[in-house]
């Protein structure tokens, strides 16, 4: 399985610490992401930057900083901040793809598993790809509200090794380093503190949404769902190469559990005994023996009333073997069990695809 990696760059890594987006670090970055997909990670990008890509396209006009300018420069920027990121990401031979995310489509467990499902074939593909934000719909009660904490989201969901958010300041520091010039670099937080909270007030960029604080936050966030953290200097050269390499760069979190570990409570938390799916014997070997997902033709029968991304109990010869979320509803799984995969878009009118329950979203019990 290929190492998964999220990278997030902020809107003052992007543009140097300018006012327009800087070309020659995205270039940099694209080279960096690609030699690292050769390297045989899976890469995600969290992209800042649409908001200012939008204020440079109309020719940099007076800003009026309010919810209202900052959509209409998002809808304006997206789309010339993803034409920028594929014809640069085109020198490497790399292809993209654009995600737009907001809080529902990780705290609704349907939406949740599409989009986990979409970063899946983007990564089968050896496609990039590229979220953020969708500013342009994204009001204060949908809204993750900053890309840091975005980041984090995405990096359970994809379930990374590691989450590295590339920002202006080369880390978390003991105090503010623009206001006190003997301030020293912490290298490593084995634990997110009290402490390590106050350090965080009032450290970073005003560039951005987010300051460190909110890089603490994603941090809290990440490494509570077994991914490891490192805050960095997005301007050091090759620092995504570098880091990837365990070189000590900036500010290593280190994840509270295993991302196994993570996956099998999140998975298992969800469970409701009446959810079940009986299979017969050779589904179960093949589960249990092989390794392999659950397919269409291996049911027999299903018992309870859930939705797709539910857990589910799946039972053989009434003993349980195993637990995961199902990515069709029980409504769907009576028409079709029993039935070869392909025959589900026919059934159906429409397909989830041939697995039932993806072996990455199983736990053997």
């Amino acid at each position: 399985m290929q190492r998964r990696l999220v990278v997030k760059v902020g809107t003052s890594v992007l543009s140097a610490g300018s006012d327009r987006l800087n070309r020659p670090r995205m270039v940099d970055l694209m080279r960096q992401i690609a030699q690292l997909q050769q390297n045989d990670w899976a890469v995600t990008l969290v992209s800042s930057g649409a908001v200012l890509a939008g204020w440079e396209h109309l020719g940099f006009p007076p800003r009026k900083r309010t919810l209202a300018e900052k959509q209409l420069l998002a809808a304006i920027g997206q789309s010339q901040l993803m034409h920028l990121y594929t014809q640069l990401a085109g020198l490497y031979d790399l292809k993209v793809a654009q995600t737009l995310l907001t809080r529902a489509d990780f705290s609704d467990r349907r939406r949740y598993l599409n989009a986990r499902t979409t970063f899946q074939g983007c990564f089968e593909q050896g496609v990039l790809p590229i979220a953020n934000e969708n500013d342009v719909v994204a009001i204060e009660e949908i809204q993750v509200g900053d890309n840091d904490n975005l980041a984090a989201h995405v990096a359970s969901l994809v379930e990374a090794e590691q989450l590295i958010i590339c920002t202006d300041i080369a880390g978390l520091y003991t105090a503010a380093p623009q206001q006190n010039p003997g301030a020293r670099l912490i290298p490593d937080v084995p634990e997110i503190t009290p402490e390590i909270w106050q350090l965080a007030g009032g450290v970073g960029s005003d560039r951005g949404t987010g300051g460190m604080q909110t890089k603490i936050q994603a941090a809290d966030i990440a490494t509570r769902a077994g991914v490891g953290v490192r805050i960095l200097d997005g301007a050091e050269p090759n620092m995504l190469l570098r880091a990837t390499s365990n070189e000590q760069l900036g500010t290593w979190f280190h994840p509270r559990m295993q991302r196994l570990e993570a996956r099998k409570r999140w998975i298992l938390s969800d469970t409701l005994k009446s959810h079940r799916l009986n299979v017969d014997r050779g589904a179960a070997h093949a589960m249990q023996s092989d390794g392999k997902s659950l397919l269409v033709a291996g049911i027999t029968s299903v018992e309870g009333d859930f939705d797709r991304g539910q857990t589910v109990c799946v039972f053989s010869a009434e003993k349980e073997v195993a637990r995961g979320l199902s990515r069709y509803s029980a409504a769907e799984l009576r028409r079709i069990a029993g039935h070869r995969s392909e025959d589900i878009a026919g059934l159906l009118g429409y397909t989830a695809g041939p697995v039932v329950i993806h072996r990455d979203d199983m736990v053997m019990t």
